[in-house]
């Protein structure tokens, strides 16, 4: 009985009648589902399925626009630097996104892709599996906005993206049943489909630069029905469309009009060829042809023993093809390694891998006997790399602060991973007849800001034999320390010269120890350019500490460069350019020639300076220590909630950054790029944008409208 009715019972045949519609209905259902996705996936296997592809630019969170490649395939959206697909920047997942045409004063067309709850867009992977995209500039998180080259373009686009973002919602259906199907697809297109496999459960926060989870919105799936699939988009569209859909475009538009002029980073690009000689001293010997000895017999007359060489022009046949300021930028090939010290527990597990990062960057060298570019005064230098690992990026910035004597500065800093080195290089030269010496004095301070652990690092010198007899060889000497006062650890290691009758095993050969106060810990031995052993003293045991192999140097961080169109008139690679190429085509007298004219505008500026000092443009010299330090440094720690992105422009290195108020339970954010540190030049002014105006009186109708609302129920409860 049920409500005082009779319900009618059915009886077993119809029960058995009824669960086998149902299982056929089932069967359908799976089979259907298995089609839908067996053409889906094939679609994606063939690479000559793309809706659409084509160049568009594509505005970044610095205000900047970039050239990209942009292929539309059903579902995703791939971002590549060339149509090559060689370099990936970013893959956009459509499944989430709303596209929404946007107005624009400037020429062509712009739409926009954009998450209606402000989550993000972008797969965690790349089509191939990588795990972060090349670095063009910071793009954001939540939406992206294009600009086509003509309105008809743009148009093409909008319906283009319309077709894919249909296909997407066929994702969703067909998820369950492409994990069931046995379908044999490419290292690409499985890839893909994991993205948007992992997509349906729940929701990443990923920047190019910034990786952030932000939430785990999972949604449930009904086993026999996609019932719910659908009501829980439905709902997700529905809602994003009356919150958020168009004061998201609103405030962007605000944002972005009215801070047109905001700040830019510059644009780095991996570089394309480098030179790196083998193992051992093969690789550290010059023969001198019978040309160029006349060369340095000429040069030889000029010198005395223990005369500075340092105002001494020296052939342009010694010359390695870059800058000093180039060559101290070597030792962050493996800045990686940095990012991992700063995550030891120990102490000594953090000098221990600091050491391991020291080595690191010594066994990259030219072939032959070889000297860098002296750098002319002013003269600047800067790159970075990429830590896939931890999606940071390590930058470096260095410039000739001083001439007589000659002086290096220079600032290394990735703030995200916790660690910063500044430090200044006084290069010397000694004749000593048949050797000279290349003495590099100065300290580098290494600094994990989270621990408040500062490191102090001293350099070998190069010490090249066989000038006027024997074989011209070229090698690391000297006695250098890693100490840190906070810790009280220390560490002693001796680059030894070959000895007189010494093997080819005797040929670059360094030992040390490890202390913590003054209990020994470690010794160190092995060569400086391959194997490094490390014996710890408690339990007997022997490791590799270093070994630069084959698999070592070929997944190390990829330098990026600037690209010499874009460099200022200053920067190493513009300036010596000429040098350069006369070098490479083996043109002795041109890069003379070319060397010479560089000089001599040198001694030129100089007679015009007179007793005016000379000032430098990225740092100062403390008139205590008379170390020189990085002008716009930054060493606090990183934060997660108010840092989004580290970035460099003209050689002054920030963080994009920002701030957040809270008022009556709600959050008013927006972000700029700090100018904290440029302000050590301008001057100190507060910089108040549009949007933040914006905000201003929203907040204060709010309050107005939130006091008349209080007046009211007081009146009416009187």
């Amino acid at each position: 009985m049920f409500n005082g009715v009779e319900k009618e019972c059915p009886s077993p045949t119809e029960k058995l009648a009824r669960k086998e519609s149902l299982k056929v209905q089932k069967q359908n259902y799976r089979q259907e589902k298995k089609r839908a996705a067996k053409e889906l996936f094939s679609a994606l296997k063939d690479p000559s399925v793309v809706i659409m592809s084509n160049w568009l630019k594509i505005r970044g969170s610095l205000k900047s626009w970039t050239k990209l490649w942009c292929a539309l395939k059903p579902g995703v959206l791939l971002i590549y630097k060339t149509p090559k697909t060689d370099h990936w920047v970013g893959t956009i997942l459509l499944s989430a996104c709303k596209l929404i045409e946007r107005p624009s004063k400037k020429d062509g067309f712009c739409f926009k892709l954009y998450h209606p709850l402000d989550k993000s867009i972008w797969a965690v992977k790349g089509p191939k599996g990588e795990n972060v995209g090349s670095i063009t500039q910071p793009l954001p998180s939540n939406y992206l906005i294009f600009r086509a080259a003509s309105e008809s373009d743009g148009r093409c686009w909008m319906d283009a993206l319309e077709l894919a973002l249909s296909c997407s919602s066929l994702y969703k259906l067909t998820a369950k049943a492409g994990r069931e199907a046995d379908i044999s697809t490419s290292s690409e297109s499985s890839h893909i489909l994991h993205l948007l496999h992992s997509n349906l459960g729940f929701h990443f926060s990923v920047r190019l630069n910034d990786t952030v989870l932000l939430g785990n919105h999972h949604m449930e799936h009904d086993g026999f029905s996609d019932k719910s699939e659908r009501e829980a988009h439905d709902d997700w569209d529905t809602t994003a469309n009356e919150i958020g859909g168009r004061l998201t475009e609103e405030s962007d538009m605000d944002q972005s009009d009215e801070l047109s002029s905001g700040p830019q980073a510059t644009a780095y690009v991996e570089q394309s060829t480098e030179e790196m000689a083998e193992v051992g001293e093969a690789s550290q010997v010059e023969t001198v042809s019978e040309e160029n000895k006349g060369l340095i017999w000429g040069l030889l007359k000029q010198l005395r023993p223990g005369m500075d060489l340092s105002k001494v022009v020296l052939p342009t046949f010694i010359l390695e093809p870059r800058s000093f300021l180039d060559k101290l930028s070597d030792y962050y090939y493996h800045a990686d390694l940095l990012s991992q010290a700063a995550l030891e527990e120990s102490a000594y597990g953090r000098i221990k891998q600091v050491l391991r990062w020291y080595l690191s960057g010594f066994y990259k060298k030219p072939k032959g006997l070889k000297k860098p570019y002296n750098p002319i005064l002013g003269e600047t230098f800067r790159c970075c790399w990429l830590h896939p690992q931890t999606n940071s990026c390590t930058f470096y910035i260095a410039e000739q602060v001083s001439h007589h004597p000659p002086i290096s500065a220079f600032y290394v800093c990735n703030r995200k991973d916790g660690f910063s080195i500044s430090g200044s290089i006084l290069a010397k030269s000694k004749f000593y007849g048949n050797s000279l010496s290349a003495i590099l004095d100065g300290k580098a301070r290494l600094l994990f800001m989270s621990r408040g652990e500062e490191y102090v690092i001293t350099m070998p010198y190069a010490h090249c034999k066989g000038i006027l007899y024997g074989t011209m060889t070229l090698e690391l000497g000297g006695k250098v320390t890693i100490e840190c006062e906070k810790t009280k650890c220390f560490t002693e290691l001796e680059f030894k010269l070959k000895p007189f009758l010494g093997g080819a095993c005797s040929v670059n050969q360094i030992s040390g120890k490890i202390s913590v106060g003054d209990e020994l810990l470690a010794t160190v031995d092995g060569h400086w350019d391959s194997e490094v052993f490390i014996h710890e003293k408690h339990s007997g045991q022997q490791e590799t500490l270093w070994n630069p192999s084959p698999d070592i140097r070929s997944s190390r961080l990829k330098r990026q460069v600037v690209q010499i169109d874009q460099q200022g008139e200053f920067e190493s690679e513009r300036l010596w350019q000429h040098v350069t190429s006369a070098i490479m085509d083996r043109d002795q007298l041109r890069a003379t020639q070319e060397k010479f004219v560089l000089e001599e505008a040198q001694r030129r500026e100089s007679r015009e300076r007179g007793d005016k000092a000379w000032t430098s443009r990225l740092f100062h010299q403390d008139p205590v220590t008379s170390e020189w330090t990085y002008r716009h440094m930054d060493t606090q720690p990183w934060d997660p909630e108010r840092c989004l992105v580290q970035f460099e422009k003209d050689g002054v290195i920030q963080t994009h950054e920002k701030s957040q108020r809270q008022h009556n339970g709600l959050s008013y954010s927006h972000s700029w790029a700090s100018q904290q540190k440029v302000s050590q030049i301008n001057h100190s002014r507060a910089i108040l944008c549009a949007r933040c105006n914006k905000e201003v009186k929203d907040i204060a109708m709010m309050e107005a409208s939130i006091t008349s609302i209080q007046k009211t129920q007081q009146d009416i409860q009187r």
